[in-house]
């Protein structure tokens, strides 16, 4: 199984707002910059990440995002299942339209029971427990936050 590049930017989005002290917010831009991605596809998972209530959104010259309560308790599996937003893993369509062997194809359901058991096994992963060391020492100190 393979996640898509969205849900990789969203969970690092998650895994660095965990990462912070709890009232601490950043603004989109830094958020871009600490995780490596651009602002836009930052803003736009933000966004989504606010719309599933895991990030709070400050208005104002002080504010910034951080990390709701919901998603300091999010696991990988739940959030990977809420962005997955594919049907289907196999592309069941030809140029000439349907693919012949559709009606008797068990790949379709078989695809589907293997992306439900990736997320089942991720489902025991909280987002806040795996940076290294629970605390997220190594990883504020790469970011500045700590000293």
């Amino acid at each position: 199984m393979r996640i898509n590049a969205f849900s990789d930017v969203c969970l690092r989005i998650v895994m660095l707002l965990c990462a912070a002290p709890e009232n601490v917010t950043f603004t989109s831009r830094v958020v871009a910059a600490e995780v490596g991605t651009p602002y836009n596809h930052v803003s736009k998972a933000l966004l989504r990440l606010r719309e599933l209530g895991l990030v709070e959104a400050i208005r104002g010259r002080t504010g910034g995002v951080r990390i709701s309560t919901l998603g300091r308790q999010a696991t990988v599996g739940a959030l990977l299942r809420q962005l997955d937003t594919r049907t289907d893993l196999a592309a069941c369509d030809t140029v000439n339209g349907p693919c012949p062997l559709l009606s008797d194809c068990g790949l379709r359901g078989a695809l589907r029971r293997a992306r439900e058991a990736f997320y089942r096994e991720l489902d025991d992963l909280v987002i806040s427990e795996i940076l290294h060391g629970k605390l997220g020492g190594p990883v504020l100190v790469e970011l500045g936050l700590v000293r």
